[in-house]
C-alpha cells in the first residue's frame, strides 16, 4: 500500500507538535537532520522497507508511537 512511510511521518509530527506551529516546525527539521525529509514522501510514494525501518526509529527515538 503506497504512502505509508507519509503516514508515519504525518503520525510522529501531529503526535510530537499536538497542532503547535512551533513544535511543527523543530519536528519537521529534526526529521531532516536524521535524514528523512518529509517533503520528499506523498501518498502515493512507494513503501521501502529500509525507509520504514528508518521512520520506526525515528519515531521511537523521539517518544512516539507509529
Amino acid at each position: 500500500m503506497p504512502g505509508n512511510v507519509k503516514r508515519m511521518i504525518d503520525s510522529i509530527v501531529q503526535q510530537r507538535a499536538k497542532g503547535n506551529p512551533t513544535l511543527i516546525a523543530s519536528t519537521r527539521t529534526k526529521l531532516i537532520l536524521k535524514g528523512v525529509n518529509p517533503d520528499q514522501f506523498s501518498d502515493t510514494s512507494p513503501d521501502d522497507a529500509v525507509m520504514i525501518g528508518k521512520v520506526r526509529a525515528i519515531g521511537a527515538e523521539l517518544g512516539v508511537h507509529v
